[in-house]
Formats: C-alpha cells, sequence, structure tokens
C-alpha cells in the first residue's frame, strides 16, 4: 500500500472510532447523570463541599482571621505549657482603626473561645477592654499543641467570629474524638441530648441537666439558661446557635443549622450554684 492508500485509510479508521464513541455518548447521556447513583454521588459532593460553600458564610465562622470588614491581630501566639500568661488582642477594621464600641451580648463584650486543635481542653474566657482597644486576660495553654482562638463579638447588631492559632510548646499527642452518645457526666451531674438535626434544616438541640435522677434548673448565664459553642470536626468551623427560652424545668435547648454531615464537638456551659459546668458531646450530622 502506498503512502496516500495509507493515509486515506487511517483517516476512515479514526472516523469510525469518532462515530462509535459519540454514539456511546448518545446511548449514556450527560457525564454524571446516567443514573440514580451518579446523582446521588453529584448530591453528595454538593452537600460535602459546593453547598457548604455556598452556605458557610451564613452558617460557620471562626475559619479565618478576617471577615466582615474586621481583622484579629494577636499579641502573642506562643505559649508555654501549663503557667497562666497575659493574652492580648485586637480587632481592627479596613481603615487599620481599633475597634472598642462592642455591643453588649450576655452581659459581656467579648466571648474568647479557646480549644485545642483536636477538640480537647476547651476555654470560654471573658477579656476586659483596656483604653487602648487592647482585649487581655489571662491564658493558660495546659498541654502541648496548636490550639484555636476564636474571638466571638457583635457590633452594630451584626455577629462576627475570627479566629487565629495559637501554639503551645511541649509533646503533643493527639486525642480521638469521643463517639457519639446522647449521655456524658460531669462534676456529678447527668446531661442528656435529644435532637437529631438534618443538614440544611433548623433543628433543636435539648440538653436535659439533672443530678441524683432529680431535674436541675440551670441559673441564667449569659442571659439565657446556658451557652452552646459547636465546631465541626476538621477545620473548627464554628457554628452559630441561637438559645430557646421556651424550654422545660431542667432542660436547655438551642436552635442550629449545621451545613454538612460530618460531626461536631458541643461545648454546653450552665450555671448551677454559682459555678459554670460544661459538658462535651460529639454529634453526628446525617443528610
Amino acid at each position: 500500500m502506498n503512502s496516500l492508500a495509507r493515509l486515506a485509510a487511517y483517516a476512515g479508521l479514526l472516523g469510525c472510532v469518532a462515530a462509535v464513541a459519540a454514539g456511546a455518548g448518545l446511548a449514556l447521556g450527560p457525564l454524571g447523570n446516567d443514573d440514580d447513583s451518579a446523582g446521588h454521588a453529584s448530591e453528595s459532593m454538593a452537600g460535602e463541599h459546593g453547598a457548604d460553600e455556598a452556605t458557610v458564610g451564613s452558617a460557620l465562622s471562626g475559619l479565618s482571621i478576617a471577615r466582615d470588614g474586621y481583622r484579629l491581630t494577636l499579641g502573642n501566639a506562643t505559649f508555654p505549657v501549663g503557667r497562666k500568661v497575659s493574652f492580648g488582642f485586637r480587632i481592627v477594621d479596613t481603615n487599620g482603626h481599633v475597634v472598642r464600641d462592642f455591643d453588649l451580648e450576655g452581659g459581656v463584650r467579648m466571648h474568647l473561645i479557646v480549644v485545642r486543635r483536636d477538640l480537647t481542653g476547651y476555654q470560654h474566657l471573658h477579656p476586659k477592654l483596656a483604653a487602648d482597644g487592647t482585649l487581655i486576660t489571662e491564658l493558660a495553654l495546659p498541654t502541648g499543641g496548636v490550639w484555636r482562638a476564636f474571638a466571638d463579638f457583635e457590633r452594630d447588631g451584626s455577629k462576627t467570629v475570627l479566629a487565629a492559632d495559637l501554639f503551645a510548646t511541649g509533646d503533643f499527642v493527639p486525642e480521638a474524638l469521643p463517639a457519639p452518645r446522647a449521655r456524658v457526666a460531669v462534676d456529678g451531674y447527668q446531661v442528656e441530648l435529644t435532637g437529631a438535626p438534618r443538614t440544611g434544616l433548623e433543628g433543636e438541640l435539648e440538653f436535659h441537666v439533672s443530678r441524683g435522677g432529680q431535674p436541675v434548673e440551670p441559673e441564667p448565664y449569659l442571659g439565657a439558661r446556658g451557652h452552646l459553642v459547636a465546631l465541626r470536626e476538621g477545620d473548627l468551623g464554628y457554628l452559630h446557635v441561637h438559645p430557646l427560652e421556651d424550654a422545660e424545668p431542667g432542660e436547655v435547648a438551642f436552635a442550629a443549622t449545621f451545613p454538612t454531615v460530618g460531626r461536631y464537638r458541643l461545648f454546653l456551659q450552665f450555671d448551677d450554684g454559682g459555678r459554670i459546668r460544661t459538658a462535651a458531646f460529639t454529634l453526628q450530622v446525617r443528610r
């Protein structure tokens, strides 16, 4: 076969291959929509990634050091293990001006939440505002590792949560997240969690507090029956929750919307006898 004949045969072969591929494409339909399982796969990806990014702005925060026209600046980020030291930080606006006029929320102007990256060692502090706009508190990081500090505040009625990492020098042994369970014990109290929130839908989380088999009526704490922080496993996305006032005796209830499937660590704080107790739960959120 001469060169011209060979080229003609090769062109014909390419044409056949293209025709077969086109026919197969028409038979299979558009990629990703060929059957119900592909639809579920696409839906799952949207739930775990796309839908998350679409809703994270309204549901999760604490993922960055700057947001909503504010920036968190730290005075120090490295701490000795187990020793209390002064910790100062500021909130600055887009013009570089230090913010001083925070709203009062539950009687305080700033909530500082500090938790180790493996979701252990939870602390909830209320820094004092100095004349120069620095927020100052005493802070001790009890174990080595990377900790996440969340500055939670309101201004002009709008909530913002900024966050940055802190470092405690020393050995770090990460702890596995406890399995989800409905009841935990803390300081002689039993706290039971009810509620099965689904992604993207507002649901209620109800905590029932008892001691010695008898319901405990928590005292007001930060303007409500209790305070709840929810953090997503992996990136420590900070979830806003809202206390409900129409709870039953011995119950502390919140409304929350979880944007993605996965595990979240819940830190409930309540006041009984003038002492704040913290009960931690692992919650599995499903579609």
